[in-house]
C-alpha cells in the first residue's frame, strides 16, 4: 500500500521531471546541500553558545536572534529541495535504513528544540548573559550538535548506498 503510494509519487510529472531532467536533480541537490550547510552552521553557532564554548561575550538571546531566521529560512529551503529530490526515488529512499535514520535524527533535533524552547528557554532571563548556561541549555546544545552531525553523516551514506537498498 505505502510502496504503491511512493511509486505513484515517482510517476507524477514532477517525479519524472526530477528523474529524467539532466539538470533538475543536480541543481536541487546542490541547493539542498547549501541549505543544510546553512542550517547546521547557524545551529552550531547557537549550540556552541549554549554549551558555553563560543560567543560567551554575547547574550544567548542575541545569538538566537541573529541565527534563528537563517536557520528557519534554510530549513524551509532544505525541506522543499529535499522533497523534490525524494520524488525521484521515493520508494528506494523509503527502504534505505540510512535515509530512515536521517529522518529520525531530524525529528529528534526538532523534539530537542521544542523541549528546549518549552522548558529551558522560559528562564533565559536568569542566565542569558552568563558564560555558562544551565545544564538543560548545555544538554540541548550538545544533543542538537550531535543530531545534526548525525544527519550530515547519514545523508552522505544515503548517497553511497541508494543502489544497495531498492524497493525492487
Amino acid at each position: 500500500m505505502i510502496l504503491d503510494l511512493l511509486r505513484a509519487i515517482e510517476a507524477t510529472p514532477l517525479g519524472l521531471y526530477v528523474t529524467e531532467s539532466a539538470w533538475a536533480f543536480p541543481t536541487f541537490e546542490s541547493i539542498h546541500v547549501i541549505a543544510i550547510t546553512t542550517v547546521i552552521g547557524s545551529v552550531a553557532v547557537m549550540d556552541l553558545r549554549l554549551l558555553g564554548w563560543a560567543s560567551t561575550g554575547s547574550k544567548v538571546t542575541e545569538v538566537s536572534h541573529d541565527t534563528l531566521r537563517w536557520t528557519w529560512a534554510a530549513f524551509a529551503l532544505a525541506l522543499v529541495t529535499g522533497s523534490l529530490l525524494f520524488t525521484s526515488k521515493a520508494a528506494d529512499y523509503s527502504v534505505n535504513p540510512f535515509f530512515d535514520g536521517k529522518m529520525l535524527l531530524i525529528l529528534a533535533a526538532g523534539v530537542n528544540m521544542a523541549v528546549f524552547h518549552l522548558l529551558t528557554w522560559r528562564g533565559v532571563a536568569r542566565w542569558d548573559a552568563g558564560a555558562a548556561p544551565p545544564l538543560g541549555a548545555r544538554l540541548a546544545g550538545g544533543l542538537s550538535l550531535a543530531f545534526w552531525i548525525g544527519v550530515v553523516f547519514l545523508a552522505r551514506v544515503v548517497g553511497f548506498t541508494l543502489d544497495k537498498y531498492t524497493a525492487g
